[in-house]
């Protein structure tokens, strides 16, 4: 129980973070974390801003909801982290400025499209795989992340976002916010960087 409860209070933490430091904006970010064979997420239309414990849809393992909140559109982008790897035990989906910036640009690698600037995003998450464009929420968007999940911990969604598992909530956390700088320093130095990676 103690563990849960350290659970909850990080989570909801890392939430209010992110929308007080403008990371995301209304309700258009998602975060869900795994306590032994249940996963947590986030309620359709829900704020990071005033995020309460009440609002998280609990799920089985295997997407079966065990209560009335109804779980964000994006939870099978979630479970495509979770059935990858027992280590994932959170995962933070934003539409953070500068990430979905760079995800606008085209890339030549997609399997690490965010150029190791500094060492710190390796350090963090790793590299960065692309997600190729489907309309949020939709059946082509989830297949799409299912058939490149295993490329990556750290993810763009095309013209979308950032999404970024870890092996608990606070790694998450550090893993998207780390991304969100690597790409804003990606984005003050793409003139240069088009030197070096001529599609960027």
């Amino acid at each position: 129980m103690e563990e849960l409860q350290k659970k909850w209070k990080d989570i909801l933490w890392a939430a209010h973070s992110l929308f007080d430091r403008g990371k995301t904006s209304g309700s258009s970010a998602n975060i869900s974390f795994r306590h032994e064979d249940m996963i947590y997420i986030s309620g359709s239309g829900t704020c990071f801003g005033t995020l309460k414990k009440e609002e998280f849809a609990m799920l089985s393992i295997d997407g079966q909801c065990q209560n009335s909140i109804k779980p964000s559109k994006e939870l099978p982008l979630h479970m495509c982290l979770y059935k990858k790897s027992d280590a994932i035990q959170a995962v933070i989906h934003t539409h953070s400025f500068y990430a979905t910036l760079w995800s606008c640009y085209k890339h030549e690698n997609a399997e690490n499209v965010i150029p190791s600037v500094t060492p710190y995003l390796n350090m963090k998450v790793g590299k960065i795989a692309l997600i190729p464009y489907a309309p949020p929420g939709s059946s082509e968007l989830f297949s799409l992340m299912e058939d490149r999940a295993h490329l990556a911990n750290g993810f763009l969604l095309k013209n979308h976002g950032p999404l970024v598992g870890g092996k608990t909530i606070m790694d998450a956390f550090f893993g998207i916010e780390e991304l969100e700088e690597s790409a804003r320093i990606a984005c003050a130095l793409r003139g240069e960087l088009r030197d070096a990676y001529d599609t960027i």
